[in-house]
């Protein structure tokens, strides 16, 4: 083999491999989020450090050609605090890594949308309560505790999912998917999960709705969000219905809304919500309200300093963050945030 010969094999293995790297992607990627808190449950207050739903992950994609992508995610919580780790909030997980956040597969193009298959959260939850949740991205002891949604109990919500996102269609898209029982005795449900969710986002509107069911389980919710200048305001309203026979003391039906804003000043966050939770329609004297004042503060795009104070006032026969009746919760916290 003449020397020209091997430099020119050489050139087309390197321009080979050129191609192959250009065609996939894949990305490391995660958030560690820490405070230290004040917390008072009743008439006890304690003060430690709280992990706010910390994470990492991988996630990747692949051009199969003529605009078809494979793509992947593999999602893991970790403690911050202990270092330990962990998994969706309320929903157990087996002790050492693990990918109970998220592990999916999927199929997409800009024509037809895209198919998922695994495990990954109810995107009923995204398009409504998560989505006006700015201070904390709906994490730690801020996080919303009023919202309900029947899919997440037993451990159904994520896992042995079907889904599909249609295109998007004018800034409309749509996302539905099941989530398989499969006959499985360590469930507390026996049906399959049912998820739909749609978001309208076009310039400063911002709209969505959610709808989840599980047996005779299900919520149903509504949401707007709007930017004008240095102001974000929005919130949602939900509508739900619970059986006493999973849940405790949640039984019938209620209604629950949260209103959010947020004023931006340079590197300066000023955030203000408040959630209201009606009555559950077999539950006397269960309704409860949750406010939070935070400040956020960007050192950089990733990383930024906050501190908040938040507060549950539980009726009688309520127990939201505490799980004892009319009980109220309350945390004046302080933290750090960086993304990676």
């Amino acid at each position: 083999m003449t020397k020209m010969t091997r430099i020119a094999l050489a050139a087309l293995a390197v321009m080979g491999a050129t191609t192959a790297m250009a065609q996939s992607s894949v990305t490391l990627y995660g958030r560690i989020n820490t405070t230290v808190e004040r917390q008072k449950i009743g008439n006890e207050s304690v003060t430690g450090m709280q992990n706010n739903a910390s994470r990492w992950g991988i996630r990747g994609t692949e051009d199969l050609g003529g605009g078809l992508k494979a793509g992947f995610a593999l999602e893991s919580g970790f403690n911050s605090d202990t270092g330990t780790a962990s998994g969706w909030p309320g929903i157990p997980q087996s002790a050492g890594l693990n990918f109970g956040r998220q592990s999916e597969v999927n199929l997409s193009s800009a024509s037809f949308g895209m198919l998922r298959l695994g495990n990954f959260v109810p995107e009923s939850y995204y398009a409504s309560a998560d989505y006006v949740s700015m201070h904390n991205h709906d994490t730690g002891s801020s996080s919303d505790a009023l919202y309900q949604d029947p899919v997440w109990f037993g451990g159904l919500g994520t896992k042995n999912k079907i889904g599909y996102r249609t295109p998007n269609m004018g800034g409309l898209t749509v996302d539905a998917s099941v989530s398989l029982h499969e006959k499985d005795p360590t469930l507390n449900y026996e049906k399959n999960g049912y998820d739909l969710a749609a978001n309208y986002n076009t310039g400063p509107v911002h709209l969505g709705a959610g709808y989840s069911r599980v047996g005779a389980d299900w919520q149903a919710s509504l949401r707007g969000l709007y930017t004008f200048g240095q102001f974000t305001v929005g919130g949602y309203y939900q509508r739900s219905h619970q059986d006493s026979t999973r849940l405790g003391w949640m039984n019938g039906n209620r209604n629950n809304f949260r209103l959010s804003g947020m004023y931006t000043l340079g590197a300066s966050e000023f955030h203000v919500n408040v959630g209201r939770a009606g009555k559950w329609g077999d539950v006397a004297n269960s309704s409860a309200t949750q406010w939070t004042l935070g400040y956020n503060y960007n050192l950089s795009k990733r990383t930024k300093v906050y501190g908040y104070y938040t507060k549950v006032n539980n009726s009688s026969g309520a127990a939201y963050m505490t799980g004892v009746a009319g009980a109220d919760f309350s945390s004046f916290a302080l933290g750090v945030r960086h993304n990676f």
